[in-house]
């Protein structure tokens, strides 16, 4: 009976690691679940986007500080924000499944929730198919493939048309704003870069080591970007209005400081088709504006 008995459990054995599901997240790590994760908490905005749009919001159990998107994620419970996580309630919740924001989470704060011994998924998309690609991972851990995949070739398809209507227009530099005290930007290493490509802008501080660079009015007027985009949370005397003083700049002379929701643009998730849309609207109206 032993040879028979030890077959039957390595039979077993080998059909749980069969049905295993094995994915890899955007820092390159495997990360496996024994079964589909029933119990997510969302440890960043555009995390609980993604999920949600995946087909997962039934299985998210907690999520960050602003939170806001679809409606109903703003009644999934907190367990912290940008500063802090609390990690006894985390454990409260017994999620199955963390999805980190892999350069948005502290270092400490990821170091805490690695000893909770939880799987962890590191979300990062830095190129537009990276959104619709963390879509059909995010679905195959939660067993809500059929949704994710759909979500992601609707996407797709968003992304394609304004491709082949915008990417091959005149060029357009461009400085993207998002923040003036102090004064931020993004590289080319973000998201918002793959954007303007698509709508065939170009970002004048896409060399930039850091993601998230600080520059000077200097370098910016140096630079002379042709069009300014920046958030609409912003009075009349600040945002992209502190450009209109400098009457040399070429996006002031004419007319190109534009206002977006920066949300639909910094945020990682499927609604960035949205924002790229608007912003590939912006830049040819820049177009538009030329001698």
């Amino acid at each position: 009976m032993r040879p028979t008995v030890a077959v039957a459990l390595l039979a077993l054995a080998g059909g749980a690691r069969a049905d295993a599901i094995t994915v890899k997240d955007d820092a390159g790590r495997s990360v496996t679940l024994a079964r589909p994760a029933q119990r997510v908490i969302a440890m960043a905005p555009h995390i609980t986007e993604l999920l949600f749009a995946a087909g997962g919001g039934g299985r998210v159990v907690g999520a960050m500080n602003y939170s806001d998107y679809p409606e109903a994620a703003k009644r999934i419970p907190l367990v912290g924000s940008d500063a802090q996580i609390d990690l006894e309630r985390v454990l409260a919740l017994r999620p199955d499944l963390l999805v980190v924001w892999q350069t948005g989470n502290t270092e400490r704060q990821l170091s805490q929730l690695k000893s909770l011994n939880i799987p962890i998924f590191y979300s990062e998309p830095k190129k537009l198919d990276e959104i619709a690609t963390s879509l059909t991972r995010l679905g195959r851990l939660m067993g809500t493939d059929a949704a994710a995949q759909t979500a992601a070739r609707d996407y797709r398809q968003k992304l394609a048309g304004l491709t082949a209507t915008y990417a091959q227009r005149p060029p357009v530099r461009v400085f993207y704003q998002i923040w003036e005290k102090p004064l931020f930007t993004l590289n080319g290493e973000h998201v918002v870069s793959d954007a303007l490509r698509v709508c065939g802008g170009s970002n004048i501080f896409a060399g930039m080591k850091v993601t998230a660079p600080s520059v000077s009015t200097e370098a910016v007027l140096q630079e002379n970007p042709e069009a300014v985009i920046g958030g609409e949370r912003h009075d009349g005397q600040s945002g992209i209005n502190i450009w209109k003083p400098y009457k040399g700049m070429l996006a002031v002379q004419r007319g190109n400081l534009f206002m977006l929701d920066s949300e639909l643009l910094v945020r990682a998730t499927p609604r960035i088709a949205d924002g790229i849309a608007a912003l590939c609207e912006k830049l040819e109206t820049a177009r538009g504006r030329r001698p």
